[in-house]
């Protein structure tokens, strides 16, 4: 998915790192609202063994959700929440879980779509004031529904080398919409709407910014209204209400690629403010999440099927499977069947999660680590691929 470029572990080097702050314990706790019963899972050994070796591999610490029709939910974590205090990683702790608010973002569109507030092949520009519109290439044609698939071909403000130098020179600045926009505005579109996919995190802030002006406030507050409120997502919150709300698990980069990690905690203030990333979650809430919408209690068949139509890139990525992109949704081809799935990082962390439509099966992790060593793991395709295999085989 869209990464970090490399460039970041180099500038990093010249960045002051924020010493490990002295928290108690207690600032970690937490629990479910239900009897968690994956110690009597079928799978707890394999599951629990998985995640174990991961963090032995070099993973600070790891939480994972799986969920079979046959042997219900099992719910894990392994290694160290905090390394300065010591503290052990919890099934419960949250973390953030990057562009998996992707998904999010695209399930409250089609939720509006569903209610009759929006057409997805409406264009953007009916919606978005014109000074918005008029910055951005692509912006004034691209629909909805092209922006929800990557299809529009809008420059990803992520890969504008003044901003990640800007971003990098100042890792705790709390960016706004405005700002960010700023980075694509001038820049040519890399394909006519519809005729291509590439991901682009500009395209998921316009959609924000639809989301808030059919509602008439904040985006992140209609995801509280439409998604975590009623599946009871109580581990689940947006960056912009608190960037490091309390219980979050200490982040960590490989900065040398040696596995000596240093902390990230407060780095990484690009998207707390729009749609593209800032969702801190766990697991646990993932899995539920993403069982909801295929079980159709979001979105009815006919929007579900909607985001489920695949469009495949042109040039397809060699280092990862086979991809296609639906609306905010990906399908990609593994060894072990077909997989639904969107992936996250910020920095310091990762999460992915994935859904098997031949039998139900979903998959939900989070890593308190990531980027040199640690990316082999975790993120890669054959870090990916070892895990779906160890949990599904």
């Amino acid at each position: 998915m869209n990464r970090t470029l490399t460039v970041l572990l180099a500038i990093l080097l010249l960045s002051s790192c924020r010493e490990g702050d002295d928290i108690a314990p207690a600032f970690y706790t937490c629990g479910f609202t239900f009897s968690d019963s994956s110690a009597e899972n079928e799978n707890n050994s394999k599951y629990q063994n998985l995640i174990d070796e991961l963090v032995s591999n070099g993973v600070v610490g790891m939480t994972m959700s799986v969920y079979q029709p046959q042997s219900g939910i099992w719910i894990g974590g392994s290694g160290k929440a905090d390394l300065n205090n010591n503290i052990h990683m919890k099934p419960c702790n949250i973390s953030r879980v990057g562009s998996t608010v992707k998904m999010f973002t695209a399930t409250t569109v089609l939720m509006l779509a569903q209610e009759g507030k929006l057409e997805l092949d409406d264009p953007i520009a009916d919606y978005l004031q014109a000074d918005v519109i008029n910055r951005i290439d692509n912006a004034d044609k691209a629909t909805i529904k092209q922006l929800l698939q990557h299809s529009s071909g809008i420059f990803n403000y992520i890969q504008n080398l003044k901003f990640q130098t800007a971003s990098l020179n100042d890792l705790i600045k709390e960016w706004t919409p405005d700002e960010l926009l700023s980075y694509a505005e001038g820049k040519r579109a890399y394909f006519k709407p519809g005729t291509d996919v590439r991901y682009s995190n500009t395209g998921y802030i316009l959609l924000g910014m639809l989301i808030e002006q059919i509602e008439g406030k904040p985006f992140y507050e209609v995801f509280d209204e439409k998604i975590f409120r009623p599946l009871n997502l109580s581990m689940t919150q947006f960056a912009a209400k608190n960037p490091v709300p309390d219980g979050i698990v200490r982040g960590y980069i490989d900065l040398y690629s040696k596995l000596q990690v240093v902390e990230s905690t407060y780095f990484s203030g690009w998207d707390y403010f729009t749609a593209d990333g800032g969702l801190i979650s766990n697991p646990k809430d993932l899995n539920t999440f993403f069982q909801a919408l295929m079980g159709h209690k979001l979105l009815n068949a006919e929007y579900l099927d909607q985001m489920l139509t695949w469009k495949s890139p042109k040039e397809p990525d060699p280092e990862f499977f086979p991809i296609a992109y639906g609306l905010g949704i990906f399908r990609i081809e593994t060894p072990s069947g077909i997989a639904y799935m969107h992936s996250g990082d910020a920095i310091g962390y990762y999460a992915n999660m994935l859904y098997f439509p031949d039998d139900s099966t979903s998959i939900a992790y989070a890593a308190n680590s990531n980027y040199g060593k640690i990316d082999e793991f975790v993120s890669t395709k054959d870090a990916t691929e070892h895990i779906i295999s160890a949990l599904k085989d």
